[in-house]
């Protein structure tokens, strides 16, 4: 008989933890089910069963387990393994996987619970104010968790005081592990089995009649069990019968109705499965057949489609024979705002089928989908964030990911720092599924994996139902300055151009990557720009609450009135953000309705679906956005985009920038003109002639490629070489330098000179943490995971270094 089991826990630790199993769960226990296990002193954490054996471990005497959590796995083998690849490719701990992988709901941890020692009177020991409030409090209440104790003493160091507690033997800490996931249960109600013949029924009507609205109450049960066979719930019942909660209440003390609970969804969708067939056009047709053909050689297909071309419906008709094949679907989003329309139009063909997993869902939400994609009985389509990657599919046939270009694909904090669009490939061949990359302007990799047939690479070249594209002309700021041709941030060819498409009564996209108001507030006397306290940046201002923010890690201020410096009133904003050209367009088109989409007003769980109704309802004639706006949104009624300022975006300290704006600026462009009449795009640039810029005014994507290539190939950069990232962090500025550069001069001695740095990013500073940045580059013909490996000893050769203890090294892989 087995004995021991290997766990995996939600720790930053690079090893699986030994335990004993106890003999009252040696028959029900299996592979990816979750135990709670003791860990150190006192804890207790969830942990993964990843093997069962019996192997006594070697170092240390294995703990029993504390209890099993489940009746069944809750982790798919295939699950184990994929997260054994993003371990061990993004080099990080299994541990942080899996909490990346699980809903927290799943993820239970002990808490410590504070209760008065009864063997000892307080009378016998001395207490400080602190402890004597901790204790009067526990005389009120049983028990008081960490939490408790710091609002009691409105301090958030309290583990010294509950330490000193301890050891005068006045209170016990004891470890309490909670559920956090609770099934939704509805209340319904039926008639009691008592009165199921037709005589008693009779009776109980005639013993009714003096109590009207119980009578009501019966005869309603009965009109909504006529319509609907399925249960009444009470809700429903009490609002027919517009009766109170106490009226039912005293039919079930009476014995004459029946209360019982069913488990429901948390999330229901109303929509049924539309009756239509899509029809494809004759060159949609041809890229589906393409793709189609290419699947038999190739697993992945590149599926390179201009703006407003149609890719969605080439992704319905795949999924619909992936369907057909009974398999499961992961369709993946870049952007949660996406997820809005994208549910709505394959909810229409798919109905039920469509599941959704995003961060803006709840815990419990999370762990409902989560369940439903593990049983695989409830929706074979999941449509979500990177983070779906992770799920626990158990018959993957198919994985799209569109706008596979979006740098929001990638995770950087915290730890797994992976990337959806990679991982997915990797997913893909596990289950030996196709996956589609679909994009509009593909990132330079995957084209280059396309041209070296590594990928099928599948071109739509034109617009869906032949609609011509956008027509994006540029508008020289320089001379619109010069000329006094500017209004605030608008010139005056952008007012005309917004004044003509308002008069047509079409709609208007204003883009804008930078919210707030202003990003700098300066001194005019001496030119002093408040800071913010913990980070090296400057504080932007937000005139909606009137204060200055920190953007980093959420410091602010009330917005000054004098300098902090000089005393000087005369205060300065420069530079400008959504909010400000919000507050211009009030002011230019007071008639106009505008809004905003950005960060600040798209934080609560329907933010974003609110803001995209209205515009897609016409109840929004301007919407003003950052880059959250060209994530491949449809709006249907939009002829004119504009694009505020094109040079934020290219003057960015990364090899990339000139891709990325690129990418950005045509995405946006894509927005405008989606029905019969061509749209119009007006970017505005202090450098209209930069070659970024005419390759967008172009469409020349090819001409972009080539560029960028050409640049990647000289200067050593992805696809030719890859990228690993060592960040280093800590409070002692010192220390930091020290650390980086004896790690940098170590890695020099094995990699030479493929070795950058150590050096400061743009933002040197960021919660009072410093930052310093050494990269590794590693050729194509040299090996990944020998580089790893060797890599991996120069970190534990660091870590034995006691001094640099408090530097934290973050690994990046592919980082950019």
């Amino acid at each position: 008989m087995k004995s021991f089991l290997d766990v995996l826990l939600p720790l930053p630790l690079a090893q699986y933890f030994t335990y004993k199993i106890p003999p009252e769960f040696e028959r029900r226990i299996e592979v990816g089910m979750r135990v709670s296990v003791p860990f150190g002193k006192s804890k207790i954490y969830t942990g993964i069963i990843c093997k069962i054996h019996d192997q006594q471990p070697l170092h240390y005497e294995a703990k029993y387990i504390d209890q099993v959590l489940d009746d069944e796995s809750i982790v798919t083998a295939e699950q184990l393994a994929f997260w054994q690849w993003i371990a061990s490719y993004y080099m990080c701990a299994e541990g942080e996987v899996m909490k990346a992988a699980l809903p927290g709901a799943l993820l239970l941890e002990s808490e410590t619970i504070i209760q008065l020692n009864t063997s000892t009177t307080e009378a016998e020991v001395e207490l400080t104010d602190d402890e004597f409030l901790i204790t009067e409090a526990l005389h009120a209440q049983s028990s008081l968790k960490v939490h408790e104790v710091m609002q009691l003493l409105d301090k958030k160091r309290v583990l010294p005081i509950l330490n000193a507690l301890v050891q005068k033997g006045v209170v016990d800490l004891t470890q309490e592990l909670y559920e956090q996931y609770k099934p939704k249960l509805v209340r319904y109600v039926r008639l009691h089995p008592s009165y199921a013949s037709d005589e008693a029924l009779h009776k109980l009507l005639d013993q009714l009649s003096r109590a009207p609205k119980q009578r009501e109450v019966i005869l309603n049960l009965f009109s909504l069990q006529a319509k609907d066979k399925g249960p009444i719930e009470v809700a429903t019942l009490t609002k027919v019968s517009n009766a109170s909660s106490g009226t039912i209440k005293i039919l079930i003390v009476k014995d004459i109705l029946e209360e019982y609970h069913l488990q429901k969804d948390r999330i229901h969708y109303d929509t049924e499965n539309s009756s239509g067939d899509l029809e494809l056009s004759t060159v949609q047709q041809t890229a589906h057949a393409q793709i189609e053909q290419g699947f038999k050689k190739n697993r992945v297909c590149l599926l390179h489609g201009v703006t407003s071309s149609g890719k969605t419906e080439i992704y319905i008709k795949l999924i619909e024979k992936a369907l057909q094949l009974k398999k499961q679907i992961l369709y993946l989003l870049p952007e949660i705002a996406l997820t809005t329309q994208l549910i709505s139009r394959l909810q229409s063909y798919f109905g039920q089928e469509v599941l959704v997993y995003h961060s803006k869902y709840s815990v419990q939400e999370r762990v409902e989908v989560y369940r439903h994609i593990k049983e695989g009985t409830k929706g074979k389509i999941v449509i979500g964030a990177r983070s779906s990657v992770l799920l626990p599919f158990t018959n993957l046939g198919l994985i799209v990911v569109d706008e596979s270009h979006e740098s929001s694909y990638k995770q950087y904090d915290p730890a797994p720092r992976y990337h959806a669009r990679d991982a997915a490939i990797v997913l893909a061949k596990q289950f030996d599924a196709n996956i589609v990359l679909g994009s509009a302007t593909p990132g330079v990799e995957s084209y280059f994996n396309a041209q070296q047939d590594k990928y099928q690479l599948v071109e739509l070249g034109e617009r869906f139902k032949n609609i011509l594209p956008p027509v994006i002309k540029t508008i020289h700021l320089g001379d619109k300055h010069k000329r006094k041709e500017m209004k605030g941030n608008f010139s005056n060819d952008l007012i005309l151009a917004i004044e003509r498409t308002l008069k047509a009564q079409k709609q208007v996209i204003l883009f804008q990557n930078r919210r707030g108001y202003s990003p700098i507030l300066t001194c005019n006397s001496c030119g002093h720009v408040p800071q913010c306290a913990n980070c090296d940046v400057s504080l932007t201002y937000h005139q909606y609450n009137n204060q200055l923010r920190c953007h980093y890690c959420g410091y602010h201020m009330a917005m000054q009135t004098h300098c902090l410096v000089c005393e000087s009133n005369q205060l300065t904003t420069k530079g400008f953000g959504t909010e400000q050209i919000e507050a211009e367009l009030k002011e230019l088109f007071p008639k106009a309705t505008s809004a905003r989409m950005d960060l600040d007003t798209t934080r609560g769980k329907h933010g974003y679906e609110k803001i995209i109704h209205a515009f897609e309802n016409a109840e929004i004639d301007i919407l003003v956005g950052t880059q959250m706006l060209s994530k491949g949104l449809d709006f249907r009624n939009v002829d004119l985009v504009g694009i505020m300022s094109a040079d934020s975006l290219l003057n960015y300290p990364d090899f990339r920038a000139y891709e990325r704006s690129f990418q950005l600026m045509l995405q946006v462009a894509g927005r405008a003109g989606r029905t019969q009449q061509q749209g119009e795009v007006l970017i505005q640039s202090f450098n209209p002639n930069h070659a970024i810029i005419k390759q967008v005014v172009r469409y020349d994507y090819a001409g972009m490629y080539r560029d960028q290539i050409k640049d990647r190939e000289v200067f050593h950069y992805p696809p030719f070489f890859r990228l690993i990232r060592l960040t280093f962090k800590g409070r002692d500025f010192n220390r930091v330098n020290d650390a980086s550069q004896w790690t940098a001069d170590v890695m020099r001695q094995q990699f030479g000179e493929h070795v950058l740095g150590p050096e400061y990013p743009p933002i040197s500073r960021i919660r009072n943490q410093y930052h310093k940045n050494v990269l590794l580059k590693i050729p194509q013909g040299q090996s990944l995971p020998k580089t790893k490996k060797v890599l991996r000893r120069v970190l534990k050769s660091y870590e034995a270094i006691g001094s640099y203890r408090s530097v934290r090294v973050i690994i990046n892989v592919d980082p950019y």
